[in-house]
């Protein structure tokens, strides 16, 4: 592979940037490639890769197919956020227009058990649909995206937790908590008795960073509502972590 792109932006992009990088430690030395990561941009100061890091999109799935042709791209790793829904779909038709290898890089969902009081949900709008009827003091962990689904909602107390400040329209009574994990049990229980909180509402991202919130809230007690992921696109190879998208690249040469 002589140039891979990843479409990254979160923990396992970074750590696939940095594996891809790093100075070989046996001989004989591989060819020298070109590794570029894409980031969104929609986080004030994120945390950089290792590589090339190009910031902003690409213009759907035609600019995107345009780049991988000027940039002689040999493969993609999709490695953004399990909620990328959008540029995941842009990523797989652009792949197939230029008949550029595609693999999607999905870290595991969080996994339920014993004590957990979970009630899955499709989408924001079926969340709001359930309250204020499930609790009235809400800590909402589902990034800066999305709150305007609550906006219009009466009776309930949100406190959102977020890297930055959440887009508006906003709920009447509204707090806002900047902060980025990893979270540590203590912390979280600490944060929801503190904040005086009933209910969880957080998404499916999966990863150890922010997995304390789950324990917290099952120590306590407390329900969690929390969205499923978007699928997949169809006939995107999928691996669970950096190990499996190196071997996937070492195959393809």
């Amino acid at each position: 592979m002589r140039h891979v792109l990843i479409l990254g932006g979160t923990t396992e992009g970074r750590a696939l940037a940095a594996e891809l990088t790093a100075e070989p430690t046996a001989e004989p030395a591989p060819t020298a490639r070109r590794i570029t990561s894409s980031l969104a941009g929609r986080t004030a100061q994120p945390r950089l890769p290792a590589g090339e890091v190009r910031i902003g999109g690409f213009g759907g799935p035609e600019g995107l197919a345009d780049w991988l042709r000027a940039e002689r791209v040999d493969a993609v790793v999709d490695a953004t956020h399990p909620f990328a829904a959008g540029i995941s779909q842009n990523a797989a038709l652009a792949a197939a227009a230029t008949g550029t290898p595609l693999l999607v890089l999905r870290r595991p969902g969080f996994t339920r058990v014993e004590g957990d009081h979970w009630l899955p949900v499709p989408s924001l709008a079926a969340v709001a649909e359930l309250l204020p009827r499930r609790g009235e003091r809400v800590l909402l962990t589902i990034g800066r995206q999305g709150v305007a689904a609550f906006a219009h909602l009466d009776g309930v107390h949100f406190v959102s937790r977020s890297v930055d400040p959440p887009e508006p329209p906003l709920p009447p009574s509204f707090e806002v908590l900047l902060d980025r994990g990893p979270f540590t049990v203590q912390g979280e229980e600490a944060l929801l008795r503190e904040r005086d909180i009933d209910l969880l509402v957080t998404k499916d991202s999966g990863g150890a960073a922010t997995a304390a919130k789950l324990t917290a809230a099952r120590c306590l007690g407390l329900p969690v509502i929390i969205v499923q992921r978007p699928p997949v696109p169809d006939g995107v190879p999928v691996v669970p972590d950096v190990e499996g998208a190196v071997r996937w690249l070492e195959r393809l040469g």
